[in-house]
């Protein structure tokens, strides 16, 4: 992690690198039993599997903020946003990230990039109309907390591989079967690489759910000690969380595939199963953190 003010966090940083080992132990073995069953087709495979996860990696912050609907915007455009991540860059003694603005009525803000030094940081006009300065300040510095701690490159590699099974399977098995024709051999890989495919998506699928809540919660920590406010980044959650349900459903399932990069879900289910599915932990999770945070700050 580039040297900043935001705490280092140790449980954070575990988490990623078992999580990153995990999975990609479990491509390496995905990418092998494929490399097994369809010889023929191992160097489209290979070709493939590396330009997607390098077209990926390189271009995630374009490639996001094109997806939202991000525009990069001047000090000129928005001074009061601009003014408040000058601040906490240097609190934080951090490199300024380019700023963005998506049109969106829905509340939110995001960060994305690869580092620090191609990282966009973008909140959405709805959030801007609804936040008073210190809210959007504590939303702020959470979204900076992400790019300190370099949790938006892992979480776009951790993601980006549970994808990639897929489409590695589509392009496996076309190939394969191109040059192998209708076989025996060909007949086992149409049944065996659809059911290793969905066991590898769905057990990164997991890996990176349990990790994106625990990121969640450092960011807010991280957040609320920079800032030493706790209970404005509180407020701005019960406010965002609050304001979500006013937005059309319509509007909300547009937003839901986004939900990994946003400072709170667009959709959000209280339900223990999807609890376990969802990419950010409970609101009552993050206010009773802060709570505690609060009242060790004020002890302090």
């Amino acid at each position: 992690m580039n040297r900043t003010r935001f705490a280092p966090d140790r449980g954070l940083a575990s988490r990623m690198v078992i999580t990153m080992f995990l999975i990609g132990l479990l491509y390496v073995v995905f990418v092998g039993a494929l490399l097994v069953l369809l010889r023929g087709a191992w160097p489209m495979i290979l070709i493939i599997a590396g330009g997607l996860f390098i077209a990926q990696f390189w271009f995630s912050d374009k490639i996001a903020a094109f997806s939202m609907g991000a525009r990069e915007v001047t000090p000129e455009e928005y001074p009061q946003l601009h003014g408040t991540v000058d601040r906490l860059c240097a609190l934080a003694d951090m490199p300024k990230p380019r700023v963005a603005v998506a049109e969106s009525d829905v509340p939110n803000a995001f960060a994305t990039g690869r580092n620090a030094d191609n990282a966009v940081i973008c909140a959405t006009t709805g959030l801007l109309r609804r936040l008073e300065p210190e809210e959007l300040e504590g939303v702020l510095a959470h979204e900076l907390s992400h790019v300190a701690h370099k949790d938006v490159a892992v979480m776009t590699i951790a993601s980006f591989l549970g994808v990639l099974a897929g489409v590695i399977t589509r392009v496996a098995l076309w190939g394969g079967f191109r040059s192998r024709g209708n076989n025996q051999n060909a007949a086992i890989a149409a049944l065996l690489i659809p059911l290793v495919s969905a066991v590898v998506y769905a057990i990164s699928f997991l890996l990176t759910r349990m990790l994106s809540r625990y990121r969640e919660l450092s960011a807010d920590r991280s957040a609320a000690q920079l800032t030493g406010r706790p209970s404005a980044l509180a407020s701005a959650l019960t406010k965002v969380t609050g304001q979500m349900a006013r937005i059309p459903t319509e509007d909300l399932r547009k937003a839901e595939p986004f939900n990994a990069f946003y400072f709170a879900p667009a959709i959000a289910s209280k339900e223990s199963l999807s609890n376990l599915l969802s990419t950010h932990p409970t609101l009552e999770q993050r206010l009773e953190q802060l709570g505690r945070i609060s009242a060790e700050l004020n002890r302090g």
